[in-house]
């Protein structure tokens, strides 16, 4: 009975929260032209605002005039002296946060400010809405007479000349308000654990025996967390250990590999999936409707929104537009000012529009996650549409994979090689290979064209991965667990080749 009413209590001040984001929703150009002069009158009186001449900023225009895109390397010295103590940089409160991100395809270490506006308006304003969106979709949710299940990052929180630094989720959970880490597991000394494998035995002995409700988390690690729950139990699907679980709230990475993997772990046509589109930098996007592959951009977390068409792309050179200017189906490398002090930050990302009313999204890939050295363009969305095909057609599953160029040499020609790592394995890799050809030629017309007749391209060449051999070159790194994923499309071979190794 006390699980019932908290769960309506805590529905009923989720729910309210809807009645703020009709607001954007019915006038979203004017919230965000709003928020930029707010973010400027805010930070006037920083370093970088008096630098740029914030004070005379009056619209969109004389900020793209006066500020230019940076890129994290551009921005780094900033930051660097913002760690080392110094205030009033780029943001005028006192920033004592710092996110650690090491990036996909960077082993140097990223650390990202989050600032308190950031945290209190951006990353915990954002997991209310999250659970605001899915409960006004289904208002006979039991989320709360149960726990939802988190899985983080693996680092804890480091201090360092007084400020502090660790994953973004390790960050998040040391501010999270008190209903929230109640209704939480596992609890907060076992998130916070550093070393991953023995914190995934922790996490297993803490909600084995627990309600769980929902689950939350990177794809990736979470089907390794849910297949070590089943490896224990000996259970047969996730369902007979968690018999109320209804919802599992996904980012991080491309769902579409792992959802057929996740529809055999929980077998239920009812369970919901939600995707949220969040990174150290900010939280942008939210899935607003059931069954849906379209996130809601928001626009009132502190964060202004600027795109560059990836057809007129120039790093940070490039031009921008608003919101107001963009157009559906066009893919736009995403642009970030935010209340954590990021000016004209360029973020790494690549959206899509789906919708303009209200404004609605898809994740497209990574600003360098393409392979282009042939003309072939190939960018992520391609090569995740075309295995889901191959898999479709020759009823395998895959964990994870990389793909790289090969290199033209003397007269040998270029190519790509591919590492897959199969949970099902194909009958033949030939035939999977020959699939995958087909389905990147339908889908990518400049592959097609470097395909034809073997003039540029030659066809595919696959790997078939050992079992664990991402998993053992991400530990290899200490990139076990949360946002780190395994790089999957890149224009050189160092990876391919540190794989190739192991």
């Amino acid at each position: 009975m006390a699980f019932q009413i908290i769960n309506s209590i805590i529905s009923w001040f989720l729910k309210k929260r809807k009645h703020q984001i009709e607001l954007f929703l019915k006038y979203p150009n004017d919230v965000q032209n709003e928020l930029l002069l707010k973010l400027l009158q805010t930070a006037k009186n920083t370093e970088l605002g008096k630098k740029y001449e914030f004070s005379s900023i009056k619209n969109h225009a004389d900020f793209a005039k006066n500020v230019p895109i940076h890129k994290y390397e551009t921005f780094a010295p900033f930051i660097e002296r913002c760690r080392k103590g110094e205030q009033n940089i780029f943001w005028p409160s006192d920033i004592k946060w710092f996110a650690k991100s090491s990036g996909t395809t960077n082993a140097k270490s990223k650390f990202i400010p989050v600032s308190d506006d950031a945290l209190e308006y951006c990353h915990l304003k954002s997991g209310k809405d999250m659970l605001c969106w899915y409960i006004n979709n289904n208002p006979k949710t039991q989320l709360f007479t149960g726990k939802g299940l988190r899985l983080g990052g693996s680092s804890e929180v480091y201090k360092d000349n007084g400020s502090y630094f660790g994953d973004l989720s390790a960050i998040i959970i040391e501010n999270m308000p008190f209903w929230a880490d109640f209704s939480s597991a596992p609890s907060q000394e076992v998130a916070l654990m550093s070393d991953w494998e023995t914190k995934m035995d922790a996490i297993i002995d803490e909600t084995i025996d627990e309600n769980i409700t929902s689950l939350a988390g990177v794809p990736s690690w979470m089907l390794v967390l849910l297949n070590r729950v089943l490896e224990r139990t000996g259970k047969k699907n996730i369902l007979e250990v968690w018999p109320n679980l209804e919802v599992y709230f996904h980012g991080g990475v491309n769902f579409n590999p792992y959802r057929e993997q996740y529809k055999k772990m929980i077998p239920n046509a009812d369970f919901k999936y939600y995707e949220i589109y969040n990174a150290s930098e900010g939280f942008f996007a939210i899935q607003d409707r059931n069954n849906s592959k379209e996130l809601l951009l928001m626009l009132d977390y502190g964060i202004f929104y600027e795109f560059i068409p990836m057809t007129e792309y120039q790093g940070e050179n490039s031009k921008t537009k608003t919101l107001e200017q963009v157009q559906i189906g066009v893919d736009y490398a995403l642009i970030i000012t935010t209340n954590g002090g990021l000016w004209r930050y360029l973020i790494g990302d690549t959206i899509r529009f789906t919708s303009l009313n209200p404004y609605r999204i898809k994740i497209t890939g990574r600003t360098k996650h393409y392979i282009n050295v042939f003309g072939e363009e190939l960018n992520i969305e391609n090569v995740e549409d075309a295995l889901k095909l191959a898999c479709e057609k020759t009823s395998a599953t895959i964990l994870d994979y990389t793909v790289a160029p090969i290199f033209m040499q003397g007269k040998e020609k270029g190519g790509h090689e591919w590492i897959i790592e199969f949970k099902t394995k194909p009958s033949s890799i030939g035939y999977f290979s020959e699939v995958l050809d087909t389905a990147l030629k339908s889908i990518n017309s400049d592959y097609e064209a470097k395909r034809y007749l073997n003039i540029t391209l030659m066809a595919p060449k696959i790997h078939e991965a050992k079992k664990g051999l991402f998993y053992s070159w991400l530990k290899k790194k200490n990139k076990l667990g949360g946002q780190h994923k395994v790089p999957r499309l890149s224009n050189s071979r160092e990876f391919i080749e540190e794989l190739l190794a192991l």
